[in-house]
């Protein structure tokens, strides 16, 4: 395992930024799966797990708060509506997770429709900016259970999963989120800025 809170490039602490998001405060499901691997993982040292109200899955950023215009956020916000519209709810399926040097995450299931929500918020960007950040391929949907902030072994995290015995969790997906993030406690939390439904 490796600490996942080191400084990012342009990242400080009190510093905020615009990005997508789909999150899951009323996803009862994802909540008790979540539980379930948090009650598992409590005791593996080095680890910041993430309650229910920060669960999130990211889609695209868009910039610091202190370098974006808020008139181009806004113009952004209505561009993506309109392209959303285009744009089915869905469901993902959320079951083992898995571990990587710094979280342990959920695959989400199935990846195309996230992929297809992220394509269309980065053509609405498009259509305000010369050029959409962050890069187009690569794109992984995943949900993060706990977040690494030290380095050592994987084994007792993964003895810890595997002690899990829960059924899949299914959420249904009908609108995505820009919020104003900060990770300034060891965590991913946020404020909303706007709300965009699917369909």
């Amino acid at each position: 395992m490796a600490n996942h809170w080191w400084w990012r490039p342009g990242w400080r602490e009190g510093r905020r930024f615009y990005t997508w998001h789909f999150t899951f405060q009323d996803a009862a499901e994802v909540h008790r799966i979540a539980e379930a691997y948090r009650q598992s993982l409590a005791d593996v040292p080095g680890l910041d797990l993430v309650p229910d109200q920060w669960l999130h899955l990211t889609m695209q950023g868009l910039g610091f708060v202190d370098e974006v215009p808020e008139k181009d956020v806004r113009a952004i916000v209505e561009a993506a509506a309109a392209r959303l519209r285009a744009v089915p709810a869905f469901e993902l399926a959320l079951h083992r997770p898995e571990t990587t040097p710094e979280a342990i995450r959920w695959e989400a299931s199935p990846s195309r429709p996230p992929a297809d929500v992220r394509t269309a918020i980065r053509a609405a960007i498009a259509e305000v900016w010369a050029e959409v950040p962050e890069p187009a391929d690569g794109f992984a949907p995943h949900v993060s259970i706990a977040y690494s902030n030290a380095e050592g072994p994987a084994r007792l995290v993964s003895d810890a999963l595997a002690r899990v015995d829960a059924k899949p969790a299914r959420a249904q997906i009908d609108s995505v989120e820009l919020i104003v993030l900060n990770r300034d406690h060891r965590m991913y939390e946020w404020e909303r800025f706007a709300s965009v439904p699917l369909g």
